[in-house]
């Protein structure tokens, strides 16, 4: 003798998966605006705790939503059903989705742009470069007015607006599915004078935001961790350290934010890996072991008597080899001395350097000019004049 389905031993007047299925999908053709043609069911199950059928609905293999039915009453639960108008726009999306999937590359395709050092404003040179011509960008954006040699903006809101069109053209740059890594920490700007407090701005929260808003996925947030004694030359710790009073604790900030993430595609991490037109590349871009194994990355701090404020080479070489492959382009549209470029020749990947100062342009001629086993010839200078190699002992 056959065993009851719980459905029968139930009683319940909607016993079968098909019984399911022609309710919700009788339900679907009253809803205004969805087309019942372009969707299909996944499989329902009965959830007899609550004596309820739940039946996915699915739009290119995608579930947007599903319909609840009451298996005692044998009638929709409009209140625990996924509502009409996100049915709606949840199969406009998935279908624009489909669509701009199948309009897509079937493969990674190797960047044709050489080595190249670009002076001026970064969101108008950045726009003459081809689409997805990069491979990976990594950079630290200026600091909000943190040190007035450094940088001054005449608004928060200001700066903000300009970081995000610095996002919008790199964005336009990469290629599918690639990644924007960014070296970022929150921003003390000092009192004016002793009546006035401090001010302690979240920089990398805000730019998460204009990540999500432009299109990215996020991945990781990695801590460079400084040395213990490194954040004491700003001051923040120091009023506690003397007086120990509740309320006045502030800890010494000793690690900055490497924020990982990655241009929005519906295609897996493996695509890029198994679909790359140099599986040579792919290969002998592996990583070898003594890696980061956790998201606090250790790394001393770097000085410059060129720029106030300079990024470690090891902190760049490690996001180079962990997010790209060999033969790959990085950008940094904020190029500074061209610390990225440096961890990207020892990497063996090629470089996209923009950068509006020209003390900056130039003290990256000079290095590249004696840089052991590189050739300057290699790199395209737009807006800015070759160097003279002429001199083969300059020190920097």
């Amino acid at each position: 003798m056959a065993k009851k389905l719980v459905s029968e031993s139930r009683g319940y007047l909607v016993r079968t998966v098909a019984d399911a299925k022609d309710l919700a999908r009788e339900f679907l053709r009253q809803v205004n605006g969805f087309d019942e043609a372009k969707m299909s069911f996944g499989l329902p199950e009965i959830d007899d705790r609550f004596h309820i059928w739940r039946v996915p609905i699915r739009v290119t293999r995608k579930k947007i939503g599903e319909v609840v039915i009451d298996a005692k009453m044998g009638r929709i639960d409009e209140e625990k059903t996924t509502k009409s108008e996100l049915l709606v726009e949840r199969e406009k999306e998935a279908l624009k989705a489909s669509a701009t999937a199948r309009k897509r590359k079937p493969d990674p395709v190797v960047s044709a742009l050489p080595n190249m050092v670009i002076q001026g404003d970064s969101i108008e040179e950045l726009r003459k470069l081809p689409e997805e011509s990069v491979n990976l960008v990594f950079t630290s954006p200026p600091y909000y007015n943190a040190k007035p040699e450094y940088s001054e903006y005449s608004n928060y809101e200001g700066y903000l607006e300009l970081m995000r069109k610095v996002i919008r053209v790199s964005a336009n740059l990469l290629s599918e599915g690639r990644f924007f890594v960014l070296n970022v920490s929150p921003v003390l700007l000092r009192r004016a004078s002793r009546n006035e407090a401090s001010k302690r701005i979240a920089v990398p929260f805000d730019f998460h935001r204009l990540f999500i808003e432009e299109g990215f996925d996020f991945i990781d947030d990695i801590h460079w961790v400084k040395p213990e004694g490194a954040g004491w030359s700003f001051g923040r710790g120091r009023r506690f350290a003397a007086d120990r009073n509740p309320l006045q604790y502030k800890p010494v900030p000793v690690t900055e934010y490497v924020l990982v993430y990655r241009k929005k595609t519906d295609l897996l991490i493996d695509w890029n890996i198994r679909k790359h037109s140099d599986q040579d590349a792919v290969r002998d871009s592996k990583i070898a072991d003594g890696y980061e194994t956790t998201n606090l990355w250790k790394i001393n701090p770097s000085r410059s008597k060129v720029h106030p404020a300079t990024f470690p080479e090891e902190l760049a070489d490690k996001v180079i080899r962990y997010y790209s492959f060999k033969n790959d382009v990085v950008l940094d549209p904020f190029a500074g001395i061209g610390t990225t470029a440096r961890a990207a020749i020892s990497a063996g990947r090629r470089f996209v350097m923009s950068e509006i100062e020209s003390k900056y342009i130039d003290h990256i001629k000079s290095w590249m000019s004696t840089f052991p086993g590189f050739d300057v010839d290699d790199v395209t200078f737009v807006n800015t004049d070759r160097p003279d190699c002429t001199n083969k002992h300059l020190k920097f």
